[in-house]
């Protein structure tokens, strides 16, 4: 079965444009392969990632790693971690752990497209072409989504849209 198809676009440019903010990361260089280690053929933490530069009335913050080059119509989403309080303006690597412990206090994670909580790592399938995951934090304008856990990925994007005064994003690649 051959897996050739056409790369789809950039996720966030089919949404509303917003301003944007800086998004930086000790363990990824926006555009490059990702380590290893944040990879299914490695430990498979999430990255650490800092921010700045967001809009005076952020009042919290949302964010999500998305691999729109999954070969399924809908992508692949890695992680949704939203309710990040305002004053947290960074994730420490494997923030994303299943069980939540390693988010700041307040902070929820909806289960990964994986079915299971927390960051589910980079794994294209062996002979694919490049993945990108997109590592985008949302500055929004309320506290909290008003939102569960056993939602889906799809409804935090839905409800975070909703609410977006600008965006950070910062693209990494992986293929097997």
């Amino acid at each position: 079965m051959s897996l050739e198809r056409p790369y789809p676009p950039d996720p966030y440019s089919l949404l509303p444009q917003v301003p944007s903010f800086t998004l930086t990361s000790p363990d990824v260089a926006d555009g490059q392969r990702l380590d290893v280690r944040f990879s299914a053929d490695g430990a498979g933490a999430s990255p650490a990632l800092e921010w700045s530069g967001f809009p005076a009335g952020t009042q919290s913050f949302a964010v999500s790693v998305y691999d729109p080059d999954a070969p399924t119509p809908s992508g692949f989403w890695h992680w949704n971690a939203y309710d990040i309080p305002a004053s947290v303006t960074s994730l420490a690597a494997d923030a994303g752990a299943a069980d939540g412990g390693n988010l700041p206090a307040g902070a929820a994670q909806v289960r990964n497209d994986g079915g299971s909580y927390g960051f589910t790592p980079a794994a294209p399938p062996h002979g694919d072409h490049e993945h990108r995951y997109f590592f985008a934090v949302h500055a929004l304008d309320v506290p909290t989504l008003g939102i569960g856990p056993e939602v889906s990925n799809a409804v935090v994007a839905f409800n975070a849209v909703f609410h977006t005064l600008a965006r950070a994003v910062l693209v990494g690649t992986y293929q097997r």
